[in-house]
């Protein structure tokens, strides 16, 4: 597969749209849910001769993919090698399904990642996330490493106590982790004596959760990684759907995206491009994918992008932190928020062990918001003050027992922490 991100602006966008034509004529070709929709709406590739006639394809969405879901397999089912499930956060997982060709267009993603973060043939890489419970990153991250050629210490999600042991037998200079569990890692090295800082972990490959704001700089659980762990520590973004993860490089300014593996759009309400900085909801194609090609689909989440090269010398395009869901809009007193938005408050606060945030509607149907804190917790007063500070508006603090919160945060059967719950 071609790299493009170093290549010149144009060069990049004519290649990249030839890839966009071959991969709307293998839809054509192969896809029953595409070639029906194509028909239905009398679309005719034949029109769609040049960038600016791509946004005339209309839009795929997760219902679609939900409630069509057998429709979107293009190939034999004998070529299917690999089952997976979405992470369900707005609801029930659905199947997603890759051949050989897929895995190995996923592997090179990975192996770009990797190396982009620093690691070479050299390293040995720790993966803290599972690679079973039909996870399609941990398979992602071990298929990379394997191509690249890196040692790989799989030692899965959660243990903190195995995550050390394993740090100190196979000496690692990379983790593959969630933040938050990056810091209860911590919380355990501190509790038995053991000296992290002076191990042979040198940087992390994060993933589930925002290391950075819209202005690249730390967010609150950012700087309270780099404060208790001087590690580099690089932000990634992924999903199920897309096939495709994006990644920072050193200079931290944005998720490189990989022009020959998907093409990104974000988009306003109406459907239209919004400018580089402003918030919309990313669209994506994924490219040279075989078994479930997607066309437009959106993704439903929130974010912005930046066109200008990046001082490493990559000139595709980077986008910015995820803000929230497109559903998980929140109207608080007048307000526009996003989770992200209450999250960043609550980790900055430095007070609290845990938390819980729900969204409901109240008895006029207007947005309502509870965060329940651990019923120890004596700083509600604060905590209030502190959201009218950051936010403008204070959401509903609630006590709730630390075990409650826990319980909920954790769900059985899923793969990440639930920390925002819409009730809505």
């Amino acid at each position: 597969m071609q790299d493009l991100y170093f290549q010149d602006i144009k060069k990049i966008r004519t290649a990249q749209w030839k890839l966009i034509k071959s991969q709307l004529q293998y839809c054509k070709d192969n896809s029953p849910f595409y070639q029906k929709m194509f028909r239905e709406r009398d679309i005719s590739l034949k029109e769609i001769q040049q960038p600016g006639d791509f946004s005339r394809l209309p839009i795929t969405s997760k219902e679609d993919l939900q409630r069509f879901n057998s429709n979107f397999i293009s190939v034999p089912e004998a070529d299917i090698i690999d089952f997976v499930t979405t992470s369900g956060t707005l609801g029930s997982p659905m199947n997603f399904v890759l051949n050989e060709e897929d895995l190995e267009r996923l592997a090179e993603n990975e192996l770009r990642s990797f190396k982009m973060a620093g690691v070479k043939m050299e390293h040995k890489v720790q993966i803290t996330t599972t690679l079973d419970r039909r996870f399609m990153a941990g398979m992602a991250y071990f298929l990379g490493l394997r191509k690249l050629g890196a040692g790989v210490i799989r030692t899965g999600s959660g243990l903190p106590q195995l995550q050390w042991e394993s740090i100190e037998r196979f000496k690692p200079q990379y983790l593959v982790a969630v933040p938050s569990f990056l810091l209860k890692m911590i919380t355990f090295a501190e509790a038995n004596g053991i000296d992290y800082r002076n191990s042979s972990v040198k940087a992390a490959i994060c993933i589930g959760e925002a290391l950075r704001d819209s202005n690249f700089e730390l967010n609150a659980i950012g700087k309270l990684l780099q404060e208790k762990w001087n590690i580099e520590i690089y932000s990634t973004y992924a999903s199920t759907e897309m096939a495709t993860a994006f990644t920072e490089c050193p200079e931290h300014r944005g998720y490189h995206v990989p022009a020959d593996l998907v093409y990104t759009e974000v988009l306003n309400e109406a459907g239209e491009a919004v400018q580089p900085g402003e918030i919309g909801e990313l669209v994506v194609t994924p490219l040279q994918t075989r078994t479930m090609p997607l066309i437009r689909f959106a993704t439903g989440d929130m974010l912005t992008y930046y066109e200008e090269p990046c001082d490493c010398g990559r000139n595709t395009p980077r986008l910015g932190s995820v803000v929230g869901r497109k559903q998980q809009k929140i109207k608080l007193k007048g307000t526009s928020l996003y989770p992200q938005h209450l999250i960043e408050v609550l980790n900055s606060f430095k007070k609290l062990d845990s938390y819980l945030i729900e969204a409901r509607h109240d008895e006029f149907g207007n947005d309502a918001v509870t965060v329940f804190v651990p019923a120890d917790f004596m700083g509600v007063a604060r905590l209030q003050d502190y959201f009218r500070a950051r936010l403008n508006v204070t959401p509903i603090i609630d006590l709730m027992e630390l075990e409650e919160i826990e319980k909920l945060r954790f769900p059985k059967m899923n793969r990440k922490p639930q920390v925002f719950r819409d009730l809505r």
